[in-house]
């Protein structure tokens, strides 16, 4: 076996891709984390299947595919012979315990963190973009005041009996 490379949760995380509305990560990506061949991690998970149901790992048809090599750097050429399978987060875990090496142990340990960061970040969003809401909706009726009274400074006063101001020349013909 190659040298145990060590994954950063921050590298992780950029490994993480979001497919029919799931946060999810390619078996080739999770091959290299957990130090082990893809070949290997798909026999493993084949060998138990009833561990991973569909909501824990699904195979991408070839349009997902398609999409997600002119996003990433994947190679368009060689390589794969089969479409790649992707896993959740339950299904990214449930990988170390039919791995069984300390390496996969210690490389779950870092997907969950990684997820966990991405559902925080992604949780921080979703309160600055009400808070920005927030904020438009009080500025906007602060701005409608000040365009109202923009406006009735341009326009011309209706039916005023006031005379007009200025100098007034009289023609005396």
């Amino acid at each position: 076996m190659t040298e145990v490379i060590k994954y950063s949760e921050e590298k992780i995380a950029s490994l993480i891709y979001i497919i029919r509305g799931q946060r999810v990560m390619l078996d080739a990506d999770l091959a290299q984390i957990y130090n082990v061949e893809t070949r290997v991690l798909n026999q493993a998970v084949f060998r138990n299947r009833e561990r991973f149901p569909k909501d824990f790992m699904f195979q991408l048809d070839k349009a997902e595919f398609d999409i997600l090599k002119s996003q990433t750097v994947i190679s368009s050429w060689g390589g794969r012979r089969k479409l790649p399978f992707v896993f959740t987060e339950h299904g990214s875990l449930m990988l170390a315990s039919v791995l069984k090496s300390e390496t996969a142990v210690n490389a779950s340990l870092n997907i969950v963190r990684a997820f966990v960061k991405l559902r925080e970040l992604l949780s921080s969003n979703k309160e600055l973009a009400s808070k920005i809401e927030e904020m438009e909706k009080k500025y906007d009726g602060h701005f409608k005041v000040v365009f109202s009274a923009i406006r009735q400074l341009i326009e011309k006063p209706k039916n005023s009996d006031r005379e007009s101001l200025g100098y007034k020349y009289k023609n005396k013909k």
